[in-house]
């Protein structure tokens, strides 16, 4: 729903008269992505910690986590809606920009920026159904965030005709509709007296460090994963207003395989933390090979299908032929980008799930520090198709220094927890 949410928006704007709407929601993406995903360690942590102590039957600390992690979410929040403009400013003075393409990006920036406080605390109760199992509840969130994203971004763009502006205000409604849905939820599982009484422990200073020491670790890994982006986004945008909209086709089709291979990944996250939480640590083999074979399976399979079918799949997201026509010259990057990328996708999870994270942080930093000189001399070159190997580079990084570590976790058996940074 998350993806499909995306391409909508895409094919609402990419079919309207004037391109620059679509550039514009592009870059302004790669701003809410860096604000936005820097603090996706609220998701990531949560749950972790919580199928931890899910898998412990600690129903205390289930609720610690997530009174923790969603007062840590309104701060965050409240702090981006106070620092908006010189987040705006800054972001758009760092992009590379034709001036049509940053007046549309602000507009998008400056409506869907009112839905931060939903954002992050959605990032919280999402981590914390996945982290106690309830799959169901986050499909249904997934439902009403999305689709009403959907409807909204109908009402908004084609019948107001407000553009880029209509799919901020479309993706910040709905993200509100989707925190109601999910306080309703938290209230059948957690009542406020129930909540009340664990007041005493929610400020455990040692439980807090551990939780620092975690979120500090996806916090570094998630900047670099997100910077790596942001300026393959902004490096296209350098290469002129048809590259940035193809390769925006492009990372749709990326981002559509990713969450497809991240519901395997969220289920991996979940099963591992709660295996690892009742020292179960002989099935996290099976659950790592088999998630893995079917990620990648998907990935490929993604990739071969836009590949081999570019011009009816990517005529649904965009009405300009010149900018398929690009697309057809990169399009089978598709296949290795995402072949390494369900690999590094799945075992996201898996580390997330045994709160790895500082063999998460440090398989990123590596990714990133592999991906910036190629994607440089692209840039200077002005060479589309080396800046899609440096995004390979990345992915295939990712994927080999995260698989290395994956049979530590299993020799380590009942003494991983003193190896683990929590």
């Amino acid at each position: 729903m998350v993806p499909l949410a995306g391409i909508i928006d895409t094919a609402f704007l990419g079919h309207l008269a004037d391109i620059h709407h679509l550039g514009g929601v592009a870059i302004a993406t790669v701003i809410f992505n860096l604000v936005y995903w820097s603090f996706g360690f609220l998701r990531m942590g949560t749950t972790g910690l919580t199928a931890q102590a899910y898998g412990r039957h600690d129903a205390a600390e289930i609720r610690l986590v997530l009174l923790r992690n969603c007062l840590l979410a309104v701060v965050l929040s409240c702090s981006i809606l106070l620092l908006q403009t010189p987040i705006r400013e800054l972001g758009f003075w760092l992009l590379e920009t034709e001036t049509d393409v940053r007046l549309s990006g602000e507009a998008f920036y400056n409506a869907r920026i009112w839905g931060a406080p939903a954002v992050l605390i959605n990032y919280v109760l999402l981590g914390w159904f996945l982290g106690c199992g309830q799959g169901k509840r986050v499909v249904v969130l997934s439902l009403v965030g999305n689709g009403g994203n959907i409807l909204l971004d109908y009402w908004f763009i084609r019948q107001l005709g407000w553009a880029s502006a209509g799919a901020g205000a479309a993706t910040a409604m709905s993200q509100g509709m989707m925190l109601l849905v999910g306080i309703a939820f938290v209230r059948r599982d957690c009542s406020m007296a129930e909540a009340w009484q664990l007041r005493t422990r929610l400020w455990h200073r040692g439980t807090f460090h551990s939780i620092w020491r975690l979120n500090r670790d996806i916090l570094v890994r998630t900047f670099s994963l997100l910077m790596s982006f942001a300026l393959f986004t902004n490096w296209s945008s350098a290469m002129g207003s048809r590259v940035l909209a193809a390769n925006t086709l492009l990372l749709q089709v990326v981002t559509l395989a990713s969450y497809l291979i991240d519901g395997i990944a969220f289920a991996t996250e979940s099963f591992a933390g709660q295996l690892y939480g009742s020292s179960n640590h002989r099935q996290l083999r099976g659950l790592v090979l088999g998630g893995g074979s079917f990620s990648v399976f998907l990935g490929l399979t993604m990739a071969l299908i836009f590949a081999l079918f570019p011009q009816p799949l990517f005529q649904i997201m965009t009405q300009h032929q010149s900018v398929i026509d690009q697309v057809k010259t990169y399009v089978w990057w598709l296949v290795p980008t995402l072949g390494f990328g369900a690999i590094a996708f799945l075992l996201d999870g898996y580390f997330l799930g045994i709160t790895a994270g500082k063999w998460l942080r440090n398989s990123t930093i590596l990714a990133t520090a592999g991906f910036l000189p190629i994607g440089w001399i692209a840039h200077r070159l002005g060479t589309p198709h080396l800046l899609w190997l440096a995004l390979v580079s990345f992915m295939a990084i990712r994927a080999i220094t995260l698989a290395v570590k994956v049979p530590h976790s299993w020799r380590a058996g009942p003494t991983l927890a003193n190896k683990l940074p929590l």
